[in-house]
């Protein structure tokens, strides 16, 4: 060796570098060889954990002793049926019948006239206001956003008044009413459009069901 050589660290015996290469594959054998159950499922990552189980028999989901359940009911069940220009709507719930009619069915352009098509609508109405022995009526006018809401909130009155009095003939003085005129608020449709405007140019008539 000469002085500028740098020493070389000795070499391992042959035995150490043939145990160290068994030993690289037997951890690589190992870790292939894990079960594939093992993963995580579809979809968990390293900070998910399992749903937690629950026991059916576990005593603290029992019911006190003596309790019961209470019976069944049905909340609210809606039935809609249109006519298919949409003009006349009906709406039954378990407490309510509502009819709404556009206002184009029952009045000339910006009037409370009704024209001679609305006084058979109307009929029609105070047939099943009968027949549901209702006592107690809601009149509800409503306009489109067009024009000014002051003038809106004016002519929906007008509109529901002229309604409810043609129902109080077929029906007489045994029966209650509650008459407003909204205007614009409380729209059913898109007021950007034409036809949403026309559905919200409308008049509604609800009443209690019998029996409820």
């Amino acid at each position: 060796m000469t002085a500028t050589q740098t020493p070389r660290a000795p070499r391992a015996p042959r035995a150490t570098r043939s145990a160290v290469a068994g030993a690289v594959a037997l951890l690589l054998t190992a870790a292939l060889s894990v079960p594939a159950a093992h993963a995580d499922p579809p979809g968990m990552t390293e900070d998910s954990s399992p749903p937690v189980r629950i026991d059916a028999n576990d005593p603290d989901l029992r019911m006190v002793q003596g309790a019961k359940l209470a019976p069944s009911k049905v909340l609210n069940i809606k039935s809609i049926v249109e006519t298919d220009d949409g003009s006349e709507r009906r709406q039954d719930t378990n407490d309510n019948v509502t009819f709404s009619l556009q206002a184009e069915v029952l009045f000339g352009k910006d009037s409370a006239e009704l024209t001679p098509d609305a006084l058979s609508r109307i009929g029609t109405i105070a047939a099943e206001i009968k027949k549901q022995n209702a006592t107690s009526l809601r009149v509800f006018g409503f306009t489109d956003n067009l024009g000014s809401a002051s003038h809106g909130l004016v002519l929906s009155r007008k509109r529901a008044n002229a309604v409810q009095q043609e129902l109080a003939k077929d029906l007489g003085s045994s029966v209650s009413f509650q008459i407003r005129g909204y205007g614009e608020q409380y729209p059913i449709a898109d007021n950007s459009t034409e036809e949403g405007r026309k559905k919200n140019r409308r008049v509604e008539v609800s009443f209690p069901r019998a029996g409820s």
